[in-house]
């Protein structure tokens, strides 16, 4: 079976890039630079189910994208988070938190609706980030 991306994160998500392992999106929200990796391999589910050297990649990842987030928006904390509830396909949340955001110190999802990015704002957005991320 060939990967797909799960119809939420479709809908919800604006696609950035590839890494090695992962897909790179945006949650169309822009109440909170929030970014998800998305393994490309079909049927996956929970992070065990990956091989290790693909375990291992995807922490690299990761790591690589939290640490650059924390940079480039000069993140008070760093959500990441893998649960899976709504959209069972495995997928990371990267979420940059400020203790002045609107949510702080709940969780993010469920909290307030979203407020899509305006065409400006994703285009700034996704030059900044590919540019930082070199993807």
């Amino acid at each position: 079976m060939t990967f797909q991306l799960h119809p939420r994160l479709e809908q919800d998500c604006i696609a950035i890039g590839r890494f090695n392992l992962c897909r790179l999106l945006m949650m169309n929200d822009s109440q909170y630079p929030w970014f998800i990796l998305v393994p490309e391999i079909a049927d996956l589910r929970e992070i065990y189910q990956l091989e290790k050297h693909e375990r291992e990649l995807l922490l690299e990842e990761s790591c690589f994208l939290a640490e650059n987030l924390a940079v480039l928006y000069d993140a008070d904390k760093m959500n990441i988070a893998a649960i899976g509830n709504l959209v069972p396909q495995l997928h990371i949340h990267h979420i940059v938190r400020y203790e002045t955001d609107k949510a702080w110190p709940a969780p993010v999802w469920g909290k307030f609706a979203a407020v899509p990015y305006s065409e400006q704002q994703i285009t700034d957005t996704l030059s900044r980030i590919r540019g930082r991320l070199a993807i």
